[in-house]
């Protein structure tokens, strides 16, 4: 069940700033997900408190590439980003295995 409502974690440098000063982690979750959902999922999945959970849609883009033929366009679909803030002490490690 968990595995369903969160897709992926979101590693940018943007992220990575928030999980390192103010403790919090992004997540690609499931459109459908509500925000009770998103926290007992990541407490399920990462054994962790959770404090907050924020949700926000992101829209999607056009994107244009130039190849050899033409000029190829497409677009980026949208999807939903929930931040995710945990209790004081705790924290999630990505690169465990690594």
């Amino acid at each position: 069940m968990a595995k369903n409502i969160l897709v992926k974690p979101i590693i940018t440098e943007k992220a990575e700033k928030l999980s390192e000063g103010l403790n919090q982690f992004s997540f690609v979750v499931n459109k459908k997900a509500n925000k009770v959902e998103i926290k007992k999922a990541v407490e399920a999945l990462y054994g962790v408190n959770v404090a907050a959970v924020n949700t926000m849609i992101m829209p999607g883009k056009e994107k244009n590439r130039s190849t050899r033929t033409g000029v190829l366009k497409g677009r980026v679909s949208s999807f939903k980003k929930a931040v995710i803030t945990l209790e004081a002490g705790e924290n999630i490690d990505f690169f465990g295995d690594i």
